[in-house]
């Protein structure tokens, strides 16, 4: 017998939130430039940067895990979105392994800091440093489609376990065969807040910028949240 699949949900879920630091938020020109001597230069470090870049290899078709065919193109903001389904992480997260990655977000803004805050506390607590100060960007994005949903699904509290990813990442692959497009599910970082992990570019939708969020640590594991004062960022071609 099979193990069980989680039921499906409905959702229309508008203004859902996708952190990232700063320093990864794309814009209009690129870090390159400033660093270049002259146009030879730059267009050296352009080709370097290009061959190393995962992004472009997966709009190539040169990834093992995510073919081209499922890239976003000719839409806001569409590196954004295959940035997050081409740069996995070498241990894979919650809901993928290391060949593929997910767009990862929240439907509350105090979930999406929550989590973020956690796993960057994670990383200092590693090194018994926690002196930091980290800029982060919220990406918005909306959800219409039908998703797999463990919430309040007790076969499933393993997927939801704070310190493994071993069950998560298995479900999540079973979900991939049966052509899921993502599940739903509760925050382990804060209570009764709900993420979203999304399995296929095409169903991000509507990707635009939020706010601005400065996290500072200061010798102790929970930061110091606050709200960031800019102006509207330049976007940097796809």
């Amino acid at each position: 017998m099979s193990a069980p699949l989680p039921r499906t949900t409905r959702l229309r879920q508008f203004d859902t939130y996708r952190l990232l630091p700063s320093r990864f938020a794309m814009r209009e020109d690129s870090v390159l430039t400033g660093i270049s001597e002259d146009d030879a230069h730059l267009a050296d470090l352009f080709e370097l940067d290009n061959a190393t870049n995962e992004r472009l290899r997966g709009q190539r078709g040169l990834l093992p895990g995510i073919g081209v065919d499922e890239l976003v193109f000719g839409v806001p903001n569409a590196g954004l979105v295959n940035a997050a389904f081409t740069y996995a992480h070498p241990q894979g997260s919650r809901f993928n392994g290391p060949e593929r990655g997910a767009w990862y977000c929240s439907f509350e803004e105090e979930t999406a800091l929550a989590e973020v805050a956690f796993h960057k506390s994670v990383e200092y607590r590693e090194i018994g440093y926690f002196e930091d100060s980290v800029t982060y960007e919220a990406l918005l994005a909306d959800f219409t489609n039908e998703f797999h949903d463990i919430r309040r699904d007790p076969r499933f509290k393993s997927c939801v376990d704070p310190s493994s990813y071993a069950p998560s990442q298995r479900l999540a692959a079973r979900l991939m065969e049966k052509g899921s497009v993502g599940i739903i599910y509760p925050s382990t970082r804060r209570p009764r807040g709900t993420n979203l992990a999304c399995f296929r570019p095409a169903v991000v939708a509507n990707v635009r910028r939020g706010g601005a969020y400065r996290m500072t640590w200061s010798g102790q594991p929970t930061p110091k949240i606050e709200r960031e004062k800019r102006a509207t960022p330049r976007l940097r071609r796809s």
